[in-house]
């Protein structure tokens, strides 16, 4: 008897939702039996892969009296289960065995201790996250270089257990699907581009923003000597000032309520979801913020299945920048979570994060709403300090010309790992060694960047281990471009972005309400009337201080003419904050109740030297 709808999207949802249960559990180090998640992973994999659902919907599709929303679900079903099919044997045996060397390196790298010297020159165990942020706002130089060879180190730890192998065996993979290397096949699987065409995207980009990115760190040497370029220094030397300016308007306590606020004055709501948001970093819990939705929403014939989402952070609120991190995560998972909240089509293979849905629609998405608290408008609408004063023009100005130089840098810092990436995945089983790897990520960091060594070292970067983030990371740059393609409509179109609920509302029409139904290109289309381009990015990039503070000035101006809401915050979402276990505070009684509570937790477990 022939499959329906209903049927592909129970049989989904029952290995999808265990799988993402579990994923998120041993992600914050919840659940401490890794075996578990491997084994749910086996089977999610295993049954997305079965190339008999393909047989399946095909047959479904003959049956008569098909209405059309049921014709363009089982399309989409077809769409998902041919990104995923593996027919060959050989290959779905190599798939078994990658699942089984990554949740090995997993759970070896989840025991790891990172150390740096704190000011004091103690040995100080530290997250990745933590060692980034020392990077950054640390004027301890020590501090700074100590933690950055904990990075250093951290990469021949990951080549010396088990990621050549992996890179090894995923190009077997690939090479049993017929494709040249795994680069390649990501490529094609993720963004629905050749390995070509991204290429050309990319190589057109760097070209563009080369002699900015060469000229500044150029005007950087002169200024503050050469050591400022070196990889310890770099991000100080760039923005360590103005982060330490910002910090007293960015109270982490507030993060919560800022997000909340701000949300829902852009008109975003996530239409009767579930989030959980595990905001701190603890030992055990995995170095990256990432949103994952373990319960997809769709119509199910006419009922609505509102999404049940989970996003994570790495806060640290002792440190400084901290507040205005997390206030970064919140906007990025957060956009993440609205679209995926917002997905209006009847079978969750619309409302999944994975092929065919793109890494680069996806992030287009998260990286547009977290780019909002980089305005000048919204900084001044937003950014207050213990005594509710606004962050003074003066600061704005230093926080946007102090960095703007290094934003070339800062994009290419993305460019650089599909680079690497691409030439790894290239290079022959015998340069496959701790040395030629490393050496290799050494001249692309130089060809790229500019600088002897990146100051967040490509090999300690986290997604290269990921199965679905490996060779994925090309996506946030082109998303960085749509983004700014987005943003220029809107400026066009409406003259403002902060606290404008048609935002939101062309956001959800356009961008998620379609989910995959449609490439990440033709929602670009969609919106902008435009094709997908790299341009408008690279012109920002270039763009003279002048020029900027001029145009962030008549943001400033327009801003203090407009009226705020002050209306009830209205997300339609069931908000719980956890703690690993622990729920922390929630939205059940009221949006202000959660805010205290959060702020009240914060104060109570992080009681000394919270910078304000």
């Amino acid at each position: 008897m022939a499959k329906t709808l209903e049927d592909f999207n129970r049989e989904y949802l029952s290995v999808h939702t265990k799988k993402e249960n579990l994923f998120w559990t041993t992600y914050m180090g919840v659940e401490k039996d890794g075996s578990l998640l491997e084994k749910a992973e086996t089977e999610f994999k295993s049954y997305i892969s079965d190339p008999k659902h393909l047989a399946a919907v095909r047959e479904a599709q003959q049956a008569k009296d098909l209405s059309p929303e049921t014709r363009a679900a089982l399309k989409g079903w077809l769409a998902f289960f041919d990104s995923h099919a593996i027919e060959s044997e050989s290959a779905r045996t190599l798939q078994k065995e990658l699942i089984e060397l990554e949740s090995a390196i997993f759970q070896k790298r989840a025991k790891l201790q990172l150390f740096y010297k704190n000011k004091d020159g103690q040995d100080t165990q530290g997250s990745t996250n933590v060692l980034s942020t020392n990077l950054a706002a640390s004027d301890n130089e020590n501090v700074r270089k100590t933690s950055h060879e904990a990075l250093l180190r951290l990469e021949q730890w990951v080549l010396s257990n088990g990621f050549i192998e992996l890179v090894k065996k995923r190009n077997q993979f690939a090479q049993a699907l017929g494709y040249q290397n795994y680069f390649e096949y990501r490529v094609q699987k993720n963004e629905r581009m050749t390995r070509e065409e991204l290429v050309s995207i990319l190589n057109e980009f760097e070209t563009l923003t080369r002699e900015t990115c060469l000229k500044h760190l150029e005007q950087l040497a002169r200024q503050k000597g050469k050591d400022s370029v070196l990889g310890h220094n770099l991000k100080f030397a760039a923005a360590g000032d103005a982060e330490k300016q910002l910090n007293p308007y960015f109270r982490f306590e507030k993060s919560l309520e800022t997000w909340m606020r701000s949300f829902a004055r852009l008109g975003i709501g996530y239409r009767g979801a579930t989030l959980h948001l595990d905001l701190f970093d603890r030992p055990g819990k995995y170095e990256n913020g990432f949103m994952h939705g373990p319960g997809p929403c769709f119509y199910d014939k006419d009922r609505w299945q509102p999404a049940r989402i989970n996003f994570t952070s790495n806060a640290t609120p002792t440190q400084i920048g901290s507040g205005r991190k997390a206030l970064l995560t919140l906007f990025h998972e957060g956009g993440h979570a609205a679209h995926f909240s917002n997905i209006t089509k009847n079978a969750p293979c619309f409302s999944q994060e994975y092929p065919p849905t793109s890494m680069a629609y996806a992030e287009t998405q998260s990286m547009f709403c977290d780019s909002l608290i980089n305005d000048a408008d919204w900084l001044k609408l937003y950014a207050k300090d213990v005594h509710g004063q606004s962050v003074p023009d003066e600061v704005i100005r230093n926080f946007l010309t102090s960095d703007h130089p290094f934003m070339a840098f800062q994009e290419r810092s993305i460019l650089v790992v599909p680079v690497f990436e691409d030439r790894l995945y290239s290079l022959a089983e015998s340069e496959m060694t701790p040395a030629g790897i490393t050496a290799l990520a050494r001249r692309c960091e130089k060809e790229i960047l500019g600088v002897d060594c990146s100051p967040r070292p490509i090999l300690a970067i986290p997604h290269l281990l990921g199965a679905e983030s490996a060779c994925s990371y090309q996506g946030y740059l082109l998303a960085h471009m749509a983004v700014y393609q987005t943003r220029s409509h809107f400026e066009r179109k409406y003259g403002y972005l902060a606290d404008n609920p048609k935002v939101g509302a062309d956001l959800a029409t356009h961008y998620w309400n379609p989910g995959n139904s449609l490439s990440h290109r033709e929602t670009i289309q969609s919106l902008t009337g435009a094709t997908l381009s790299g341009r408008p990015l690279a012109e920002f990039c270039n763009l003279k201080n002048d020029d900027l503070w001029e145009k962030a000035k008549q943001k400033i101006e327009a801003a203090a003419r407009r009226n705020s809401s002050d209306e009830k915050v209205q997300l339609d979402a069931s908000i719980h904050i956890v703690h690993g276990a622990e729920i922390i505070a929630s939205n059940t009684e009221s949006a202000s109740r959660m805010w205290r509570d959060f702020e009240t937790w914060i104060e109570k477990n992080y009681k000394a030297d919270i910078t304000s």
